[in-house]
């Protein structure tokens, strides 16, 4: 029972976590239409609960993956969709630390320093941002759809459904 229980958590952390992407993924075509204004302000208000929330989710379900990915390693062949799945997970976390985060911090800077740069900061740093986005979802679907397989090869294959009382 705790492994399943396990499991469903894993599962609904790892999907939390890819709305927050594939909100982004959903946003990029009409966000790279606008114009620095509009842009500037729309990244710097709309997303402040994606990164708490969204990190919580995320960094949630990489826990929650990797603990799953131990809790079955006897269990082959789900160990290792699971083991994969937990790290497309991180490394879809590391994308994001490494292309979405410093654009970020660069951001957060400027507000402070020199707030009449933001708009034109954004612009230039704006397809590192959003392709970074993309990136971050492409792995974490990857990620998601590894530990949904690994539930699956554990399900028998014939299975009958009880036939309906009449």
């Amino acid at each position: 029972m705790f492994l399943r229980t396990w499991r469903f958590i894993t599962l609904i952390l790892a999907a939390l976590s890819l709305t927050m992407t594939s909100a982004h993924v959903l946003e990029l075509p009409q966000k790279m239409t606008y114009d620095a204004q509009m842009y500037s302000a729309v990244n710097s208000t709309l997303y402040r609960y994606f990164a708490v929330i969204g990190g919580v989710y995320t960094v949630g379900a990489i826990l929650a993956a990797f603990l799953l990915a131990f809790l079955v390693r006897r269990r082959r062949p789900a160990f290792r969709w699971t083991l994969a799945g937990a790290l497309c997970l991180l490394l879809a976390f590391g994308t994001w630390l490494t292309l979405v985060a410093p654009v970020n911090h660069e951001i957060a800077a400027a507000l402070k320093s020199a707030p009449e740069s933001v708009a034109a900061l954004w612009i230039r740093l704006r397809d590192r941002w959003e392709y970074g986005q993309a990136a971050g979802f492409f792995i974490t679907l990857v990620g998601v759809s590894l530990l949904l397989i690994s539930v699956v090869v554990e399900t028998p294959k014939d299975r009958r459904l009880p036939e309906a009382a009449g």
